[in-house]
């Protein structure tokens, strides 16, 4: 897309126009750069005009607090280069950055300190808040203003969790109920982010941190259902989660606590029914799964997976049936594909005989005899009158 002839990148905001600059990577920001321009619009963040802002989209909530974890997506140019010196927007999953930890660029950090959730960002650091007057050579010269797009994807406050968790016992009961339902809230966001990488385990720790703060909360009834609601959720994600890690019977578990909570939770219902199907519980499975499709009838995850019940439903079936067969069944009887080649094969010598024109007196007499010995052994007799007479009798086996 192209707008008064320059290019946008990924994000949407365009890159500083050449005019007036030298070819080359520059260093310092120079009179008349573009940006020195760029910087004369730009919101002073520090006073001293060493960190610069201007917001491209703005966002809502709370500002960043300090110690926050964020989860951002930025891009860092360099003066007269359209290509990020470092980026994270190629990577599928933003990783999870805690302030003063993992982001050690001061300006960044002051940057990310004044923005809200999903908010979008152009900062322009001095070299004093970026990489000084040594530069980090060959990729950054010395005395290098840079440039940050940044985008603020989400943010969670562990610092507060964290001071939680280091309390006694005693001093847990004295804190607020406002403020426990955000521990456990930001404890299952933590989890929740964890999942999402594909880290189980420890989302599963997170989940299980949630909760231990849940069950001790003992609210009023005006504000028993606010910690229910909380529950629920964790609840939910525990279930979700020992799927992941293939243990149906303690899915199962949080997915029945989940119920307790609210019967007709349409994906506690179908957390049960794959934990269930997964434990080969068909009954229980379906029982679940249907009442899930009740709630939600256009649901494609519920709907598949009652597919996946019916198939597996029916192997169960023939391998009872097959299992059966071998517990009651004559001794030293072969499996029933055998039996079928061993058919075939017998039909097969027939129809040879047949259009040899072979099938005389001889020839019938073989056939019968390779009928009356039957399929694997079995005793399989024709009926007598029927076969001579041609009557109804005829062809039809009988079995002892």
């Amino acid at each position: 897309m192209e707008a008064d002839g320059e290019e946008e990148r990924p994000n949407g905001v365009r890159p500083q126009s050449r005019e007036g600059v030298s070819v080359g990577r520059g260093g310092g920001e120079r009179a008349g750069s573009p940006y020195s321009r760029l910087g004369q619009r730009m919101q002073d963040v520090t006073g001293d005009r060493g960190v610069l802002k201007e917001v491209v989209r703005a966002g809502a909530g709370d500002v960043v607090p300090v110690d926050a974890s964020v989860l951002v997506k930025f891009s860092g140019y360099l003066e007269n280069t359209d290509r990020p010196f470092d980026s994270n927007c190629f990577r599928r999953n933003p990783r999870l950055m805690r302030l003063g930890e993992d982001i050690t660029l001061g300006g960044l950090e002051i940057g990310l300190l004044t923005m809200k959730k999903g908010e979008l960002a152009r900062f322009l650091f001095k070299p004093n808040y970026a990489f000084g007057a040594v530069g980090c050579p060959p990729l950054i010269p010395p005395n290098a203003t840079v440039l940050f797009e940044v985008e603020l994807l989400d943010f969670l406050d562990s610092a507060e969790s964290d001071r939680f968790f280091d309390l006694t016992p005693e001093q847990r009961e004295r804190f607020p109920l406002q403020e426990k339902l955000k521990v456990a809230d930001t404890e299952r966001e933590f989890g929740n982010y964890l999942f999402r990488q594909k880290h189980f385990m420890d989302a599963r720790e997170r989940y299980k941190r949630a909760y231990s703060v849940l069950k001790r909360v003992f609210a009023g009834e005006a504000d028993q259902a606010r910690v229910d609601a909380a529950k629920l959720l964790v609840f939910l994600n525990l279930s979700f989660t020992y799927l992941k890690l293939e243990r149906p019977a303690r899915a199962l578990a949080y997915g029945e606590k989940a119920l307790e909570l609210d019967q007709k939770n349409a994906k506690a219902l179908f957390r049960c029914g794959q934990a269930c199907l997964s434990l080969a519980e068909y009954e229980r499975a379906r029982d679940f799964l249907v009442r899930a499709q009740r709630e939600q009838p256009f649901n494609h995850d519920i709907n598949n997976a009652l597919k996946q019940l019916a198939s597996c439903y029916r192997d169960y079936l023939v391998k009872e049936k097959e299992m059966c067969g071998r517990m009651f069944g004559p001794p030293n009887a072969p499996p029933a594909e055998a039996e079928f080649q061993q058919q075939e094969a017998v039909e097969e010598e027939e129809e040879q005989l047949e259009s040899s024109g072979e099938a005389g007196e001889h020839g019938a007499s073989m056939t019968q005899a390779k009928r009356a010995r039957g399929i694997g052994g079995q005793s399989v007799l024709l009926t007598a009158e029927g076969n001579e007479k041609g009557g109804p009798g005829a062809g039809f086996f009988s079995f002892p």
